[in-house]
């Protein structure tokens, strides 16, 4: 099961990401998790919102520019090794990571990492069989 992460194209100016932020919260939406890269002129702030369909109807009313791609939130024990054995098990079935990033829910014993796949459906089929949590929306809310 994958959730959807909403990307943001942004300017690389100042007051920017306070815009982004100031259209979710007049939505009542929560941001769970959020990931920020730059170029020489734009930014990509990627968010996991706690309701991603308003997060995006919000944003684009605001008139950002908008996409959205399907993650898979995958529950790793927070240990040393947990996300290692996530890669590793990735790995010993020719799947790529193209990117990821990860957030802690307290409390527990858990880090919640993003992960967007080159073979997504494969991925999720391979964490499920090995007994891996993957979050859905709904644990997100």
């Amino acid at each position: 099961m994958t959730i959807e992460q909403i990307s943001v194209f942004v300017q690389n100016r100042s007051g920017q990401l306070g815009a982004v932020t100031d259209a979710l919260r007049k939505a009542g939406v929560s941001i769970r998790a959020m990931s920020l890269a730059d170029t020489a002129d734009f930014g990509v702030f990627r968010i996991i919102a706690d309701n991603a369909a308003s997060a995006k109807a919000a944003l684009q009313d605001a008139g950002f520019t908008v996409g959205s791609t399907p993650v898979l939130a995958v529950e790793v024990p927070d240990r040393s090794g947990g996300l290692g054995d996530v890669l590793e098990l990735f790995s010993s079935h020719g799947l790529n990571v193209e990117y990821l990033y990860g957030f802690s829910r307290i409390p527990s014993a858990s880090a919640t990492l993003i992960f967007r796949m080159d073979r997504m459906n494969e991925a999720e089929s391979l964490l499920a069989g090995n007994g891996i949590r993957i979050l859905g929306q709904e644990d997100l809310a």
